[in-house]
């Protein structure tokens, strides 16, 4: 085998890099940022804008593509994995074929790799090895992972592999997947396969199911959520699904922050499995997201981010490519944020969800069975961008606020919430940052201003001492104030025009939640937490 060797090699890797039987010409491994963006830029993978940043386009695919996503069936995962839409089968005899094709494909070319971890817990991290054939995808993990230290790197050997090959088209007559791309994880021979799609966020939300599924065997409450950490060390966590506000909440210049998307929850606390951010910059400004607008510098990758030719600067407002643009950057670009990224048993739980029909209450507090039952449900709308065919909101149901990763059974991530919950009398409170005063196309987005305001008030205790008014529909207990808040916009009955059409609207969600919870027929004491027929 001939690598050209740097100074991040060794006897042990060269010996791994054997074994696992690809034969590059040349290896690029655990390469600076600095070196990694001037080879990108080298090889006409993008450009850097005027602010420093890397500014890369993705192609075809601007966002996930969970129909190519296959969890390979063998005895392992026959009766581990909540097997249906979103856990797809895929052979293991396929997946070897595949996986044969692609270490052909990349014999005498340059491919880089990055050695790291998953997990900021010592105790519950995952080592992870990432092969890639582009250079700003290796930035992208190298910038999103846990880099490890140089004693680390010269001991490290990997116990998930994950083979990303952005050239590698599959042929689905052959391959047996749907279409030339393919995300195939194989949680027994721990090897990720990713091909045809340049969309980075393939290969962090594919580690993320990986840990979702191995996690709580060790115990782990595992979680697609955010998290902070206040002066007194009181941790906070965000959970929803993207383009809810998980990032743009959790990133508060009066708070630390521990991470913004995945993270674990062991016995002594919570831990970052990354150790990146990854947001959502469509229509970012200064002015409403100076955390996140200050970390697109050097280093950063802009991917989908439309960028002026001239000026080199990028237009945030310009949604041409897709509405998912994204930026991705290390933790330490946020000032304050907490390296190693841990933190205690969190006291504050919110849960986000983007109500396109602008129904929910802004903000209301959960009882443990309503928030297992509104984490088993994990209403929320998709938004644009988020995944190939989005164009506008829709309505959907994600167990877990996270059901795309999540391969084990709902039931099973829900029983480690109550007991969290139990444990260490946490709070739960559902925050819609959605639509109010009419749905999708009538109202308009809730002030973010005043989404901050309620996370404020929920953190600060001042939820704790103010009035409540049920609402029967929903069964959700909704303050009759909020510090920054009008009181009107607390009640969105409120703010509709129509209020006949209101309840209407109301009522059809209510039982959407209930059709919804059907599936879960071993849950009837958190079905009664739920909405009211």
């Amino acid at each position: 085998m001939v690598i050209g060797m740097s100074e991040n090699m060794s006897e042990a890797f060269s010996s791994q890099i054997e074994k696992f039987g690809i034969k590059p010409s040349k290896i690029h491994r655990n390469y600076s940022a600095e070196k990694l963006v001037e080879m990108a830029v080298q090889k006409n993978e993008g450009i850097v804008t005027s602010t420093g940043s890397l500014s890369v386009k993705t192609g075809n695919y601007t966002g996930r593509s969970p129909e190519d996503r296959f969890i390979i069936y063998d005895e392992l995962t026959h009766n581990t994995v909540d097997w249906g839409k979103i856990n797809k089968q895929f052979p293991s005899e396929k997946f070897e074929k595949i996986l044969e094709s692609m270490k052909k494909s990349v014999e005498n070319k340059e491919v880089f790799i990055f050695d790291g971890f998953i997990g900021a817990d010592p105790e519950n991290r995952l080592s992870v090895r990432v092969i890639n054939d582009h250079a700003w995808q290796n930035l992208f993990v190298h910038q999103l992972f846990i880099r490890p230290s140089k004693a680390e790197l010269q001991s490290h050997e990997p116990e998930f592999t994950v083979m990303c090959i952005n050239d590698f088209d599959a042929i689905p007559e052959i391959h047996g997947t749907r279409s030339n791309a393919f995300i195939l994880i194989n949680l027994t021979k721990k090897i990720v396969l990713i091909g045809a799609t340049n969309y980075a966020g393939e290969m962090k939300k594919a580690m993320f199911s990986v840990m979702n599924y191995f996690m709580p065997t060790k115990g782990v409450f595992p979680m697609h959520c955010s998290a902070n950490i206040g002066k007194d060390n009181d941790t906070v966590l965000f959970f929803g699904l993207s383009g809810t506000g998980k990032t743009s909440l959790s990133a508060d210049p009066e708070r630390m922050l521990i991470g913004d998307d995945e993270h674990g929850w062991s016995d002594k606390g919570i831990f970052n499995f990354e150790g990146g951010c990854y947001a959502k910059c469509i229509n970012l400004k200064e002015e409403e997201e100076p955390q996140i607008w200050n970390a697109i510098k050097s280093g950063a990758v802009l991917e989908n981010v439309v960028i002026d030719k001239e000026s080199l600067k990028p237009d945030f407002d310009d949604g041409t490519l897709t509405e998912n643009t994204r930026a991705a950057y290390p933790l330490d670009f946020i000032p304050g944020s907490i390296i190693p990224s841990v933190g205690g048993n969190p006291k504050v739980i919110v849960f986000l969800t983007a109500d396109a029909l602008g129904v929910l209450p802004p903000v209301s507090k959960l009882t443990k069975e309503s928030a297992m039952f509104h984490f088993m449900s994990g209403y929320t709308s998709k938004l644009a961008g988020t995944e190939r065919g989005i164009k506008e909101p829709r309505a959907t149901f994600s167990v877990c606020f996270g059901a795309p990763f999540m391969p084990r059974l709902a039931s099973v991530y829900a029983k480690m919430l109550g007991e969290k919950i139990s444990k260490h009398n946490t709070v739960v409170y559902l925050i819609n940052t959605g639509w109010s005063g009419g749905p999708y196309g009538v109202g308009k987005r809730i002030n973010i201003k005043y989404s901050r305001a309620m996370v404020k008030a929920a953190l600060s205790g001042a939820l704790d001492i103010v009035k409540y008014r049920h609402d029967e529909i929903f069964n959700l207990d909704i303050p009759t104030e909020c510090p920054g808040v009008p009181a009107e916009v607390l009640i969105p009955k409120n703010t509709w025009i129509d209020k006949d059409s209101y309840t209407l609207s109301a009522k059809k969600l209510a039982q959407m939640f209930i059709d919804n919870f059907k599936r879960f027929d071993d849950s009837d004491e958190i079905r009664k937490a739920g909405p009211k027929a």
